[in-house]
C-alpha cells in the first residue's frame, strides 16, 4: 500500500495549492505511483487515516507546505515535538509500516537547517522507517532531496539550502533549480536509493 496525503485547506494562502496538489495525486493515482490518497485539515486526521489503514503501508507521501524541522496542514505542525505530542498517533502509524517503508516529504525545506537534521534523524528513529525530504524551497523543481534510514545520522550539510540566517535560525530558504544537487521534479515518483545517508 502506498498512502499520498495532501493538505486540503490551502485554497487562498500559498496561491490555492489543493487544487494543484488534488490534480497532482489524480495523476500519480493513474500512474499507479499511489494506492490511496487523502487531503487533509490537521495532522490528527492524517495520522488517525494512515493509522486506520489495514494492509501494511509501504510509502507515504505528504504534499504541503513546510518550514525548517516541520511539516504544516495549514497551521498545524508536525515537528520533534510531535514525538511526544502526537506519541499514541506515530504510533499507530509505526504498527502500520511495512518493513523498509519509506515516509517523503514533498514539502518547503522541511529537512533543512540544523531543525530540519533534527526532525529527519529522531523521526526516522522512531517510525523505524526511511525519511525523506527537502533542503529547498520546492515547486515543479524539488531540490535539495536527501533520505535517511533508521539509526543513521545525516549526512548534508545544514547550510545547503540556506539563503539567510543561521543554520541554527534559519530565515529564508533558497528556491529549487534544475542544476541544484539531487533535485527531482514534481512528476518523480521515487527518491534515489544512492541519495539516502549511509
Amino acid at each position: 500500500m502506498r498512502a499520498l496525503i495532501y493538505d486540503r485547506t490551502c485554497t487562498d494562502r500559498g496561491g490555492g495549492l489543493s487544487r494543484v496538489w488534488s490534480a497532482g495525486s489524480t495523476l500519480y493515482r493513474g500512474l499507479r505511483r499511489v494506492d490511496a490518497v487523502r487531503g487533509v485539515a490537521s495532522w490528527d486526521e492524517a495520522l488517525a487515516w494512515l493509522g486506520s489503514i489495514e494492509q501494511p503501508i509501504a510509502e507515504v507521501q505528504y504534499w504541503g507546505h513546510g518550514k525548517w524541522g516541520s511539516a504544516l496542514v495549514a497551521d498545524d505542525v508536525l515537528d520533534v515535538s510531535s514525538l511526544t505530542t502526537r506519541r499514541a498517533a506515530l504510533e499507530a502509524v509505526r504498527e502500520r509500516l511495512a518493513p523498509d517503508a519509506l515516509v517523503w516529504f514533498r514539502t518547503c525545506e522541511t529537512f533543512g537547517a540544523e531543525p530540519g537534521i533534527d526532525f529527519a534523524e529522531r523521526l526516522a528513529d522512531f517510525l523505524g522507517a526511511r525519511v525523506a525530504g527537502h533542503t529547498h524551497l520546492i515547486g515543479f523543481h524539488q531540490s535539495g532531496l536527501h533520505g535517511l534510514h533508521p539509526g543513521v545520522r545525516a549526512n548534508w550539510s545544514p547550510d545547503e539550502g540556506l539563503a539567510e540566517g543561521t543554520t541554527r535560525s534559519p530565515t529564508r530558504a533558497r528556491r529549487s533549480a534544475p542544476w541544484l544537487p539531487r533535485t527531482v521534479t514534481c512528476l518523480a515518483g521515487s527518491v534515489p536509493e544512492r541519495w539516502f545517508s549511509r
